[in-house]
């Protein structure tokens, strides 16, 4: 069993790196994870298609275009099946809006530290760790 019922919100989230193999975060303004940092996504809109939802959220929430590419990996978390998608930042300003109170790129380094602290979203690094997701540098 998957854990998907008919109440399950599906949602997706953008896997994004600059040219220096940084990770593209945000931090939530509203819950679920209100202040903790978390990729960028959200809910899939009724008739839109996972990768217009991935396009649509990450210019709401960081101000970049982005050109999705493969699923990378899905989860389960409480209500939301969340997919995940590699994406290439096509252009845009990096700029937190929407629902994200910030965005930055984080480092491999800097990851660690959030992670450290408690500052992501629960299981965020250790599935992105599992999907073999890190930031490079």
């Amino acid at each position: 069993m998957d854990g998907r019922t008919s109440t399950t919100i599906r949602c997706v989230g953008g896997i994004a790196f600059d040219s220096y193999g940084r990770l593209l975060l945000i931090r939530r303004a509203n819950d679920p994870g209100s202040g903790q940092w978390s990729l960028p996504g959200g809910r899939v809109e009724p008739g839109e298609t996972d990768k217009e939802a991935v396009i649509r959220e990450l210019r709401e929430e960081t101000g970049l275009d982005v050109i999705p590419g493969t699923l990378v990996g899905s989860v389960i978390r409480g209500p939301y099946a969340i997919f995940d998608y590699r994406c290439e930042v096509a252009g845009g300003v990096l700029t937190a809006g929407d629902d994200a109170s910030d965005a930055r790129w984080s480092d491999a380094a800097d990851l660690s530290a959030l992670e450290a602290a408690g500052s992501l979203v629960e299981l965020l690094y250790v599935t992105l760790r599992d999907w073999k997701a890190l930031p490079k540098a």
